[in-house]
């Protein structure tokens, strides 16, 4: 049955839970930002493939948190205007709290939770009807995934400036490879945002899709978000400038 839970050890739950994620691991908190230890376990399950998605409420990213998160292939980023729950859970394990996800709330508030088992007859029902409310917040979220990462500083921004003030380029152009659709060229983010909220719902990176990013040609099935690019294609790809 249900466990409450102290501040620590709803830390140590959200840490367990992270870790143990096989299959789906969600993140729901209004203020999103990571400790190194947290960054350490979604390492993890990048590294595991496993489908990561975080949901937050405030618009409060810096930007190395937001690099952070755009680099890692299985983990989707959600912003949600009204949200203030904060909800954690895998395959098998939620935390209900009121705990946000950064590290200044686990070292100096005192916070209250409740752990939930699905596997546990008690607990099955509860951890049922919060999922089909977390579900129906994912599905009224707004992507992130094909929002710029802002830049760092004012230096960053002079040196982007320098460096466009002396070699002009024009951004190349790539290709949906669902649709074919004309987006920018990015081997990250080869779908418009239209394809992607398709592709999002089973989210197989080896699903075959129809187009090369690079090139716009049919692919006949030898592309996909893993591989968005044709193979004959791939060395002058390599040339594009931030390939």
């Amino acid at each position: 049955m249900a466990k409450y839970l102290r501040t620590s050890s709803i830390s140590a739950e959200v840490e367990n839970l992270i870790r143990d994620a096989k299959e789906r691991l969600y993140i729901i908190s209004p203020y999103l930002k990571l400790s190194d230890n947290i960054k350490e376990l979604f390492n993890d399950k990048e590294r595991d493939k496993t489908d990561v998605r975080i949901i937050f409420g405030k618009q409060e990213l810096n930007p190395s948190e937001m690099s952070y998160l755009q680099q890692k292939k299985y983990i989707r980023l959600y912003f949600s205007k009204n949200l203030h729950a904060k909800c954690y859970l895998n395959e098998k394990k939620m935390v209900i709290s009121s705990m946000n996800l950064y590290e200044f709330s686990q070292v100096n508030n005192k916070e209250m939770g409740i752990l939930i088992d699905r596997d546990d007859e008690n607990d099955k029902n509860v951890y049922e009807d919060a999922w089909r409310d977390i579900d129906s917040i994912l599905n009224n979220a707004t992507d992130f995934a094909y929002i710029e990462v802002p830049k760092e500083n004012k230096q960053e921004k002079e040196v982007a400036k320098k460096t466009t003030q002396t070699k002009p380029s024009t951004p190349k152009q790539g290709y949906c490879i669902r649709t074919g659709v004309p987006i920018p060229f990015n081997v990250e983010k080869p779908m418009s945002y239209e394809a992607y909220q398709r592709w999002a719902e089973y989210g197989n990176p080896d699903y075959p899709e129809k187009f090369c990013h690079f090139s716009g040609e049919p692919s006949n099935g030898k592309t996909s978000v893993e591989r968005p690019i044709l193979q004959k294609n791939w060395k002058e790809a390599q040339k594009v400038p931030g390939f």
